[in-house]
């Protein structure tokens, strides 16, 4: 046997090791290959794709996380396999086994595992390629699928860009190797642990760390978030860093002292390991339950903007196709006959139409950088009218002679944008004389009709007022706000283009056409929560692989705990549920802390965009817990099987 069939061999005996880090390896290959495979796609360079240029920058910018990312974590899986083989390391030193050549043997084992990881990656990427391509095509909605197509370039920087990422980490953690004396690589995993120790102000610390950013997200508004943001973040991780290191401590010495729970069954082996298990694994806990904090606020935030986007953009704009215009039956933006013609040609079915009309009027505003505003005076009746064909919970009003209600289109506002409840004098354009009115409230995200221009806002007065300002505006001077809904809009994509076309070109403004605006942001959200996923998912394998490779760095010092206790009379039953109780604990409550820091930041979200963020993050959180469970459950067989066979040793 030559020294590389030696270092292969070693690999193959500690392949229950390697396997994790193997496959997380792989998939970033597999990632990284199939967005440079489409990064210098021919057809991509040459513009032949539509929005491939926005798709290619996306896909650059992943590429970089994954080169960052791939660094982090190989570097502390070397760092993670070298700790746990310092007995091994012991015993080929005191075989005769020089530094030199335990280094040379931890670099051919590293180049072995890396050129089959590399490799892997490589096939399973263009294994997979055709199916990426024929997906992205549908997102984009192109007419023929991209071809498929395996750049040179792809493969080139794919297979060496890792190679020499895999050999420089290598090169850099082989310093660790050899520098131990050897009775004390032989003795790292029986040398003594010192009680953990936490102090109860460290832990009042964490928790008012954690209350404060929690209140913070969750009192985060438009007006306070650029001001909430830094903090939150800073006082969450600071939190979550004692909470590992001090809390967990004392919540289990807390359990040994309660004889109840302590002395119950196998309770006292599992709570006296964890006290140890805690402590040396706090930082790694940490640090996953911020990577699972991150992985489920970005997803949850991205499928949040696909699915909400719908919701906020029939806010914003009630009716599918709307318009404004100047003047009443100008029609300079498109004539309403002209639109009904199309609609009835292409069959599509009207639910309901708008035809608002008011008089523009000046009047104090408040809490912005001008001294006045603009809002179209309309009678209650057409406000209430149209407001309940929405069907999105407009109130009905009811107003007083000489009174108003004043309507703004941005939920997210709640600070009055007007004087209220004092008499006001406005100017009606139109009409010589100025009017007073008293503004009782002001009603955020109460829009009916397309809310731009004039028509942004809204003073809806008295119907018999109404009746007797709009006589005195000439109708040149009244502005008409039309809306068109058509059923099943979002499937009309055809004919609101058709009708877009008609409207001259120095009109545009004064038009929009919601059913582009909405295929147009699902496209793009739907490209971007398509990319994400490929990081989340890589981030998510490497959160568990980080607590599977410290579990076997302490694999032989359980093993041989397990083994004097099952000498002793412990049955295979109460060391199989110890065990997992113990690696539930690690698995679980990292996931439990970064899913609480996930509700607090999906409820910030939520309130920057005025919808309820939670219920479509609860999606993302039920994959995450189902996905970190089958990963706890190969970890815990492995686990088992590895101290169990030992038992017939």
């Amino acid at each position: 046997m030559n020294f590389r069939q030696f270092a292969i061999k070693n690999v193959r005996g500690n392949w229950h090791q390697y396997v994790a880090y193997f496959l997380s390896s792989v998939f970033s290959v597999m990632i990284f290959f199939i967005y440079a495979a489409f990064i210098f796609h021919p057809d991509v360079i040459n513009g032949h794709i539509y929005m491939g240029k926005g798709v290619r920058t996306g896909m650059m910018f992943c590429e970089y996380i994954i080169v960052i990312f791939s660094f982090f974590f190989i570097l502390y899986s070397m760092s993670a396999f070298l700790k746990s083989r310092k007995k091994e390391f012991g015993l080929l030193s005191l075989f005769g086994m020089t530094r030199g050549q335990m280094r040379k043997m931890v670099l051919y084992e590293s180049i072995a595992t890396s050129v089959l990881a590399i490799g892997t990656g490589i096939a399973l990427g263009a294994l997979f390629l055709k199916l990426f391509l024929m997906a992205l095509s549908e997102i984009l909605d192109l007419a023929e699928p991209i071809r498929f197509f395996i750049p040179g370039k792809a493969l080139l920087l794919t297979a060496a860009g890792f190679f020499v990422l895999f050999l420089v980490i290598t090169l850099f953690t082989l310093f660790q190797v050899g520098r131990s004396q050897i009775i004390d690589l032989l003795k790292a995993s029986k040398k003594p642990k010192s009680p953990p120790l936490a102090s109860v102000w460290l832990v009042l610390l964490s928790l008012l760390c954690l209350g404060a950013g929690y209140y913070m997200a969750y009192t985060m508004s438009l007006s306070n978030a650029i001001m909430y943001m830094l903090p939150v973040v800073a006082l969450v991780v600071v939190g979550t860093f004692f909470l590992f290191t001090q809390a967990s401590i004392i919540v289990f010495r807390f359990l040994q002292r309660r004889k109840g729970i302590y002395y119950k069954q196998t309770n006292l082996m599992t709570i006296a390991q964890l006290v140890f298990k805690m402590k040396d694994n706090a930082r790694i806990l940490f640090t996953v339950s911020v990577m699972s904090a991150v992985i489920l606020t970005a997803s949850g935030t991205f499928y949040v903007f696909f699915l909400a986007s719908k919701e906020q953009q029939m806010d914003m704009l009630p009716q599918s196709i709307s318009f404004y215009e100047k003047g009443l039956n100008t029609h300079e933006v498109i004539d309403p006959d002209k639109v009904r013609s199309i609609l009835e040609e292409d069959g599509v079915k009207l639910d309901y139409e708008v035809k608002l009309v008011g008089g523009a009027a000046k009047l104090p505003a408040a809490g912005r950088s001008t001294d006045t505003t603009t809002a179209l005076i309309v009678s209650e009746d057409d406000y209430n009218e149209y407001g309940q064909k929405l069907h999105r919970g407009r109130p009905i009003l009811e107003v007083d002679p000489g009174h108003a209600v004043y309507i703004i289109p941005y939920r997210e506002v709640t600070q009055p944008l007007t004087e209220i409840g004092k008499p006001i004098t406005m100017q009606v354009e139109g009409s010589s004389e100025e009017l007073s009115m008293t503004v009782d409230r002001q009603v955020s995200g109460g829009a009916i009709a397309f809310p731009r221009g004039d028509a942004t806002e809204l003073l809806v007065v008295d119907t018999a007022q109404y009746t007797a300002l709009m006589q005195a505006v000439p109708d040149e001077k009244k502005t008409v706000v039309y809306g068109f809904e058509m059923s099943n809009w979002t499937s009309q994509g055809d004919t609101a283009d058709k009708i877009e076309k008609l409207v001259p070109e120095d009109k545009h403004s004064q038009f929009d056409n919601r059913v582009s605006l909405y295929l147009a942001t699902k496209q793009s959200m739907g490209l971007t929560l398509f990319i994400g996923l490929f990081i989340s998912v890589l981030f998510f394998i490497a959160s568990g692989s980080m607590i599977y490779f410290k579990l076997f760095t302490e694999l032989e010092e359980d093993r041989d705990q397990f083994r004097s206790l099952n000498r002793i009379g412990m049955t295979l039953g109460e060391i199989r549920r110890t065990v997992t109780m113990q690696i539930a604990i690690i698995f679980f409550v990292p996931c439990v802390v970064g899913i609480v820091h996930t509700m607090f930041a999906m409820k910030a979200l939520g309130n920057l965009l005025s919808t309820s963020a939670m219920q479509y993050s609860l999606v993302v959180v039920g994959i995450y817990i189902v996905m970190q469970s089958l990963y706890f459950f190969a970890a815990r067989r492995s686990y088992l099987n590895r101290i169990i066979k030992s038992f017939s040793r």
